[in-house]
């Protein structure tokens, strides 16, 4: 199980560090590639985690994402 910490900046200028895990991925890479594939597709959405909450991140809401592999604050 891969995990990678995502920033997001939202549509209303807001932005979230939020924790995103694959269990079927290898490495780092295959887990990015599956968050970005999910938010471009139809449904456009992704579970994550932002401390101790899952939450449903949107891609309509969602500006931008970061990928940070180490130093973002959850």
């Amino acid at each position: 199980m891969a995990n990678v910490v995502l920033r997001v900046r939202l549509v209303s200028g807001d932005q979230l560090d939020v924790s995103y895990e694959e269990s079927a991925a290898v490495d780092d890479e295959d887990v990015v590639e599956h968050a970005v594939s999910a938010l471009a597709g139809d449904d456009g959405m992704l579970r994550c985690r932002h401390g101790d909450r899952l939450l449903v991140l949107f891609a309509r809401g969602v500006a931008t994402v970061e990928i940070a592999p180490r130093g973002a604050v959850l």
